[in-house]
């Protein structure tokens, strides 16, 4: 599951989850991306503090790690390179489940190398409010798998605005996340 995470919350961690058990995954493996191809925003955070927020948030439960597989990488961070990359970690002895969104898949066209990625990986497009999948071009919706995820209104750009804004993040994100955002002046 790749996202900026900046920050991640509850419905990054619902989504992964209802994956893990849905597709009966062994494990989800966060990577928070270094440069996002398609966000080509300056004021996104620090890659290693969305790292660590991913960690934090993460850690009580034994089936999600975090990778920093792209933050190792310069310049912008393609899916196509860290799903080649877990390939050839695990010697081709595994299938690779792509978590995301329906708002990211529904830009799959744009994606750099997008026809070569869909062959290596299950797409997994969680449902989000506002985006509707059956707008997808019709190859796409025969390869994909698509997960209906309880209509979360969370996102990173609304956390974000809140605590610029002076609101509380409180139940949006773990308290772990949301206690590194405000002794790390994120978003201020």
């Amino acid at each position: 599951m790749g996202g900026v995470f900046d920050p991640i919350h509850y419905g990054h961690l619902f989504t992964a989850e209802e994956a893990r058990v849905n597709f009966r995954l062994d494990k989800i493996i966060f990577v928070p991306c270094r440069q996002p191809a398609h966000k080509r925003e300056n004021n996104i955070s620090n890659p290693e503090c969305r790292y660590l927020m991913t960690i934090l948030a993460t850690s009580n439960n034994p089936f999600f790690e975090v990778s920093k597989i792209e933050l190792h990488r310069s310049g912008p961070s393609y899916s196509i390179d860290t799903v080649k990359e877990f390939i050839k970690k695990y010697n081709h002895k595994i299938k690779i489940f792509f978590i995301t969104g329906a708002d990211a898949f529904l830009e799959i066209n744009s994606w750099y190398k997008s026809e070569e990625l869909i062959k290596l990986c299950q797409f997994v497009a969680a449902t989000r409010p506002g985006y509707d999948l059956n707008k997808l071009d019709q190859r796409f919706k025969k390869i994909i798998k698509i997960m209906e995820i309880p209509p979360l209104a969370i996102s990173s750009t609304a956390i974000r605005k809140r605590v610029r804004e002076g609101n509380s993040i409180r139940y949006l994100l773990p308290y772990e996340v949301e206690e590194y955002i405000y002794k790390n002046k994120l978003y201020q």
